[in-house]
């Protein structure tokens, strides 16, 4: 069974690379999914970054499109940009914090994955305070058996997680620095 097919199982979770680290990854429009993620990572109030193939992904999920469109001279790449989420339907991702983080990855092999199954809700493959898992035998180690799959992609230990910012006004906050340098502004 293919990735893609696992992850449209409803409910389905597993551990897949990314384009920075590899993450635990549900389909971002089955609520289920997303709700046993947060179980298994064991996290109440902090969201995870939704990754998708285009802007498109990220409308149709019900971001809007006014806040998309001014953070995509970042995509694709490796930032994760916060952008408001207010709408009510969304609550179940975003945690209570009317915001998210969104990313379209720069690797083909992701986005193609994505384009069959939607945006995903990722979370680094750990748990809270612990190091991310480099590779598959570390995810295994963390998560076990709560996941549905492992994809293997390698060692990735010379991959960083990405950078996460926030537009604030017209300026850049940088919330964690990763691995895009944004530049100070002049």
């Amino acid at each position: 069974m293919s990735v893609a097919a696992k992850l449209q199982a409803p409910a389905g979770v597993g551990v897949i690379p990314t384009d920075t680290v590899y993450g635990l990854a549900a389909r971002a429009a089955d609520q289920q999914a997303v709700e046993r993620l947060y179980t298994i990572k064991q996290r109440e109030a902090k969201p995870g970054t939704i990754i998708a193939a285009d802007i498109q992904q990220l409308e149709d999920l019900g971001l809007k499109h006014r806040y998309l469109k001014a953070v995509e001279q970042f995509w694709p790449g490796a930032v994760s940009v916060v952008v408001p989420a207010v709408e009510l339907e969304l609550k179940y991702l975003h945690r209570g914090k009317m915001s998210l983080a969104v990313r379209i990855p720069d690797d083909p092999k992701l986005r193609g994955l994505l384009k069959q199954t939607g945006p995903l809700l990722t979370s680094s493959a750990n748990q809270p305070g612990q190091p991310t898992a480099v590779n598959v035998d570390q995810a295994k180690a963390c998560f076990g058996s709560q996941v549905d799959f492992y994809d293997d992609g390698g060692d990735l230990s010379d991959r960083k997680p990405s950078t996460v910012i926030r537009m604030v006004d017209d300026a850049i906050e940088v919330l964690r620095e990763g691995a895009v340098a944004i530049p100070e502004p002049m």
